[in-house]
């Protein structure tokens, strides 16, 4: 069995919910202007047109128009802007 299958098997058997047992990200879109995200771990670009993030299970892209981050701590980040896509590059 693979490391990521036990973690999530372990996650399952305890109740412990996925996302804190594995440190997957979690985002949080509200309407087509705001995003919240948890869990990552670095920003590794940042224009007004793109946001890509830096995960535990691999990266995420946001693009739009007038991107802005909001706000940042080691855990959370709030982005607004014109959302257009969210992709997970794995």
């Amino acid at each position: 069995m693979k490391r990521q299958e036990w973690k999530e098997k372990a996650a399952e058997m305890s109740g412990v919910p996925k996302d804190v047992a594995m440190g997957l990200p979690i985002l949080t879109i509200t309407g087509t202007n705001d995003l919240c995200v948890e869990n990552y771990r670095g920003m590794t670009e940042y224009t007004d047109q793109i946001i890509r993030l830096q995960s535990k299970s691999g990266q995420i892209k946001i693009t739009g128009k007038k991107l802005e981050v909001i706000y940042y701590t080691n855990d959370e980040m709030k982005i607004h802007g014109q959302i257009r896509t969210i992709e997970y590059q794995l």
